[in-house]
C-alpha cells in the first residue's frame, strides 16, 4: 500500500473572518486534519499545495496576507512537500505531478477547497494523468454561487460536484472510511 495525501488550499481566507469564507470550512478542515494525522502516524507521503493570487484584480490569497497562510491545524511539518500556486488546478505550472510520480503512489487521496474550483480541477487533472483518486467529500468545502437569477446553495453545490467527480474521475469517501483504509 502506498497512498499519498494531498491537500489542496486548506488557507485561512476560506475560514470565518477571512476574505472569501466557505460553507462549513471549519468541519471541512477537522475532516481534512484527521486525515493528515492518520497519513503521519503510518509514515505515508503528504503533499501540501497552497495558492498565492498573482492576478491583477485578486481579492483573497493575496501574496503576503495571513489569509493565504495555510490553516494551522494542517500545517505542513519538517519533511512534508509544500507547492504554491496561481492557478485553480495544483498541476498547471508547479512540480507537483514530478513530485507525484517519484511518491508512484497506489492511490492518490484528495481533500481541501474550494469543491468547486480547485478541488474539481486538481481532481479531474489527476484523473486525466493516471492517477486513481479518492476524495474525501467531508473534507472538503465550497460556498453558494449564483447564475443568473438563480442561487445555489453551498450544499448543493457540493452534492453536485461530488456527485461530477464520483465514478469517472474519483471514488468519493467520508475522511473517516478512509482513514479506516489505511489500517
Amino acid at each position: 500500500m502506498n497512498p499519498v495525501l494531498l491537500l489542496v488550499d486548506i488557507q485561512n481566507d476560506y475560514f470565518p473572518g477571512g476574505a472569501m469564507e466557505l460553507h462549513e470550512s471549519e468541519k471541512a478542515a477537522k475532516r481534512a486534519e484527521d486525515l493528515l494525522l492518520s497519513f503521519r502516524k503510518k509514515k505515508f507521503p503528504v503533499v501540501h499545495v497552497r495558492h498565492v493570487s498573482t492576478r491583477p484584480g485578486s481579492t483573497f490569497f493575496l501574496p503576503g496576507t495571513q489569509g493565504a497562510d495555510i490553516r494551522p491545524c494542517v500545517l505542513p511539518e519538517e519533511g512534508e512537500t509544500v507547492f504554491v500556486k496561481h492557478f485553480p488546478n495544483s498541476f498547471r505550472e508547479t512540480p507537483l505531478l514530478g513530485r507525484l510520480r517519484e511518491l508512484n503512489p497506489d492511490r492518490l487521496i484528495i481533500a481541501g477547497m474550494m469543491t468547486h474550483m480547485c478541488i474539481d480541477t486538481t481532481v479531474r487533472a489527476a484523473a486525466d494523468l493516471g492517477f486513481s483518486c479518492t476524495l474525501a467529500g467531508d473534507a472538503c468545502a465550497t460556498k453558494s454561487l449564483a447564475f443568473g437569477e438563480t442561487v445555489v446553495p453551498a450544499e448543493q453545490v457540493q452534492a453536485a460536484f461530488l456527485a461530477a467527480l464520483g465514478g469517472a474521475f474519483a471514488r468519493v469517501e467520508a475522511a473517516g472510511a478512509v482513514c479506516s483504509s489505511l489500517d
